[in-house]
């Protein structure tokens, strides 16, 4: 039978979401997608696969899910529609397109940027949390900000890989590390400053981001220095970083396919 294949870029707020991968009895963004794709075939066979795995509460602007056909989609606008109209109000897709077998969505080199967002000082609206950290304790900005470029380039990232193994790759190459003032997302129930560590790079080990997010908390709050950090990247390094920020403030901001 002749297969299809098509390319959609989908964004969510996963807050009320354990992750992307299907559960047993809990409600993921995979399970409702599929569920809504199964609606909208009327049943045909399809298969559906994400360029990675977000985790509980990490929410996305552009992430990526390749849609596998025995039957052509006739009219690309009309299928974006439908999709729309039937999926959960916190999931949007926002292109389709086709792409041939040659492609795969797991395998092809890709470059994907993540953002966390936070603010501190204050305790800031409830309405802030799904997207939001706050941290209510002062944080030196500045030196979290000459943390967050020690990351970049090639490293030994162990440290800041959840249940690392003996057998993982750990040197890995981030291409951007960089701590900035929030400027992408506003609300008026916002605090005055919020900032955003931005990260962009090849691939993510599990929490790596996170992980890294905390340690850039614990840097700011005078429990780790900069000394700390750059052991941790060393070569074979044994350091261990436990503080994993938390999950709500990690967005998937884009994927590049290469």
């Amino acid at each position: 039978m002749n297969k299809y294949f098509y390319l959609i870029s989908i964004q969510y707020l996963g807050y009320r979401f354990h992750g992307w991968q299907k559960q047993p009895d809990v409600k993921t963004l995979h399970l409702m997608v599929d569920r809504t794709l199964n609606f909208i075939l009327e049943g045909k066979r399809f298969k559906s696969l994400s360029s990675g795995r977000t985790d509980a509460m990490v929410s996305a602007e552009n992430a990526a899910i390749e849609l596998f056909l025995f039957e052509p989609i006739e009219d690309l606008n009309a299928f974006l529609e439908i999709f729309n109209y039937n999926l959960p109000q916190d999931i949007r897709a926002l292109d389709i397109k086709e792409v041939d077998d040659k492609f795969n969505i797991i395998q092809h080199s890709k470059v994907k940027e993540y953002l966390y967002l936070f603010a501190y000082g204050q305790k800031c609206h409830p309405f802030c949390a799904p997207i939001m950290t706050t941290i209510l304790d002062d944080l030196d900005i500045g030196l979290m900000q000459q943390g967050a470029k020690l990351f970049e380039g090639e490293n030994y990232l162990r440290a800041y890989c959840y249940k690392p193994t003996d057998n993982g790759v750990y040197n890995r190459e981030i291409l951007l590390c960089e701590l900035v003032e929030n400027t992408i997302y506003k609300a008026n129930y916002f605090p005055e400053k919020s900032y955003v560590l931005r990260v962009k790079g090849k691939g993510f080990m599990r929490n790596q981001i996170r992980l890294m997010m905390g340690t850039l908390i614990d840097l700011g709050k005078g429990k780790l220095s900069l000394d700390d950090i750059r052991t941790s990247l060393l070569p074979n390094s044994t350091v261990k970083m436990n503080y994993i920020a938390p999950a709500s403030g990690l967005i998937l901001n884009k994927i590049e396919f290469e």
